[in-house]
């Protein structure tokens, strides 16, 4: 896509610098230029099937797997007007909504569904609808995967972001998520043209509990766009990490993926 933000543009003036990424979250046309993942890879197995996947992406394998409940966290975040402030206190009130409720309280689980369906109607401005801001926030999202986390699985939405991480002890996910927010905010606003909020000020998480809950958080990551009726199939979905699995078993069943310039988002 002509307008995607280059590599180059993670240390632009006036932003936030992320620092040396992991590996470069290159678009997927630049691939041919950068060094074989095999090089970086010693087992076979995992050779094959990571150098079919995003530079960047290094969920081990194709299918994502459980392997540390204490770390591996599911989380969320939305535009600063894709749900108002207003709408939320509402639901609350009708609720009897008090802060510090235990996430398996009625209360907790109830709003936040009613949160998740108002985003996906698309509500607000919807900037992530733009394909250059999409791809600027799935390539920081990639920019320190292997490095300070392990990128499990995530989904760019017209209006919010899914993502489930694996942390590690010397960066816990509030730092993780502020520089997310922090360096695609700056450059959000400035290839639109605009200035003040991006980004809500508060994200949702959870920690994953097991194999099941596991299973049915990546699920729900990549099942969004096919829940708010953008797309028919996960894979469809141009932004998030079922459509560049279904690109690598694509290339592993000897099709022909489509170009990454040909999807956008609806």
């Amino acid at each position: 896509m002509s307008g995607s933000p280059r590599n180059s543009d993670l240390s632009c003036p006036g932003a936030p610098f992320l620092g040396a990424p992991a590996s470069s979250p290159a678009c997927p046309d630049e691939s041919a230029e950068r060094r074989p993942l095999e090089e970086e890879v010693p087992a076979r197995r995992q050779r094959t099937q990571e150098k079919k996947l995003p530079p960047g992406w290094r969920s081990r394998g194709y299918a994502p797997h459980f392997e540390n409940s204490l770390l591996t966290q599911s989380l969320g975040f939305r535009l600063h007007d894709a749900v108002p402030a207003v709408v939320v206190q509402g639901w609350k009130d009708e609720l009897a909504w008090i802060a510090g409720l235990p996430a398996s309280d009625p209360r907790e689980i109830l709003l936040r569904k009613l949160i998740a369906k108002y985003e996906d109607a698309g509500h607000g401005a919807c900037w992530l609808r733009d394909p250059r801001i999409a791809t600027l926030m799935e390539e920081a999202l990639l920019h320190f995967d292997g490095q300070r986390y392990r990128l499990i699985a995530w989904c760019v939405m017209p209006n919010h972001v899914h993502a489930m991480a694996e942390t590690r002890e010397d960066w816990p996910l509030a730092s993780i998520v502020h520089s997310w927010k922090s360096y695609t905010a700056h450059r959000a606003n400035s290839i639109l043209g605009r200035s003040g909020d991006f980004w809500f000020r508060e994200y949702f998480d959870r920690f994953i509990r097991d194999d099941r809950h596991f299973t049915n958080a990546v699920r729900y990551i990549e099942m969004n766009p096919v829940k708010a009726g953008l797309v028919g199939r996960a894979e469809e979905w141009r932004w998030s990490s079922a459509w560049w699995r279904g690109r690598a078993e694509e290339k592993t069943a000897g099709g022909t993926p489509a170009d990454p310039g040909e999807k956008e988002a609806g």
